[in-house]
């Protein structure tokens, strides 16, 4: 969801919290944590959120792709070749 979107359904000045996280990477690694381990005990928020990256967030999508590729090409490789 944009943050223009999520933004006109609250009437709830948001701005503060979106600018804190653009202004301390840690901040918002940490929300990103706590979102994911939120949506996490729930399956069907965890599609959802898969559905909003894919749609909304291309690059992350992309790089999440590009990720689990290269976890299953080192899956596909025998252990004295993976790195380990």
């Amino acid at each position: 969801m944009k943050t223009d979107e999520f933004q006109n359904k609250n009437s709830i000045d948001l701005e503060p919290f979106y600018q804190a996280l653009e202004d301390d990477p840690k901040l918002l690694e940490e929300a990103i944590e706590i979102l994911f381990g939120m949506v996490n005990f729930e399956p069907k928020s965890i599609k959802k959120l898969a559905l909003i990256i894919k749609k909304d967030s291309r690059n992350l999508f992309n790089e999440i792709a590009a990720l689990s590729q290269s976890n299953q090409d080192k899956g596909n490789m025998p252990s004295c070749c993976s790195g380990h």
